[in-house]
């Protein structure tokens, strides 16, 4: 499913199989979109009703998604002028591109001390884990 405009035409995948609900769904999304660049400052992006009606899910579903994210400062919205991505300082973007990642890599250190591995042993897996995915992309790192 996608959500469309004129303006921008954002990809969200909503999955009903996703233990996330589909607002969190929606959100996490529309972050990554931002916080990647894809979505840059200024862009504006579909009304509550119309992103409802592309992702086939309820308007209180998509308003709860938008006031989190302008919550957070992603984005904004003026009445009679729609919701755009906001203006976010480097350092902020920087921070939270890199949040998530440490996050998963502190969860994957607990798991492998967890499951007995030592420190060089969870290194190891770390390389061979960044090797195939890299080999997956192409060589883009």
């Amino acid at each position: 499913m996608s959500a469309e405009s004129a303006e921008a035409r954002i990809p969200i995948q909503l999955s009903m199989d996703d233990p996330e609900p589909m607002y969190r769904q929606i959100e996490s999304q529309l972050r990554d979109f931002i916080l990647s660049g894809q979505l840059p400052p200024g862009t504006k992006l579909p009304s509550v009703r119309g992103l409802a009606k592309d992702l086939a899910c309820s308007v209180i579903t998509t308003r709860r998604a938008y006031q989190d994210l302008e919550g957070e400062g992603f984005i904004r919205t003026r009445q009679g002028m729609g919701t755009v991505v906001a203006e976010i300082a480097a350092e902020r973007m920087s921070r939270h591109r890199i949040e998530p990642v440490e996050s998963a890599f502190d969860e994957a250190v607990r798991a492998g001390k967890r499951a007995g591995f030592s420190e060089a042993e969870i290194r190891e897996i770390f390389e061979e884990t960044l090797e195939k995915n890299t080999n997956l992309e192409g060589g883009n790192s």
